[in-house]
């Protein structure tokens, strides 16, 4: 079942650029930042997080494509196995971070939708 928003997210393909943009023009407050082999920059909106990441496979910014939502769920794997059993198509995992659990399915029109599951508050 279908808890709430998770996250909200857009790729970027420079981050310092973004970052510049987002923290500098909008005003936005860096929340957090993770740097690995990829980069995560969260910003906390009332409550609601919106993050920028350079980790979006085969994806790229977009004005016509939109950005990504993740559903948080109480279970992403219960959650995945039910909707196999639907037909729908999963992209990705489930799989672990040091924070989350998360599977990527596709929607009827093509749409990636992220099914999220905390494990470990920040």
């Amino acid at each position: 079942m279908i808890k709430r928003i998770a996250f909200t997210m857009y790729p970027v393909t420079d981050m310092v650029r973004a970052r510049r943009f987002y923290e500098e023009t909008l005003g936005l407050r860096l929340s957090r930042r993770e740097a690995h082999e990829f980069e995560w920059v969260e910003y906390d909106l009332d409550g609601v997080t919106f993050a920028l990441t350079n980790l979006t496979e085969g994806g790229a910014p977009s004005a016509e494509a939109g950005g990504s939502i993740a559903f948080e769920v109480q279970d992403v794997d219960q959650m995945v196995e039910q909707l196999r059993t639907k037909g729908v198509r999963i992209k990705l995992g489930p799989l672990s971070t040091p924070v989350c659990r998360l599977a990527v399915i596709m929607d009827s029109e093509g749409n990636a939708i992220t099914l999220h599951q905390v494990t470990q508050v920040w």
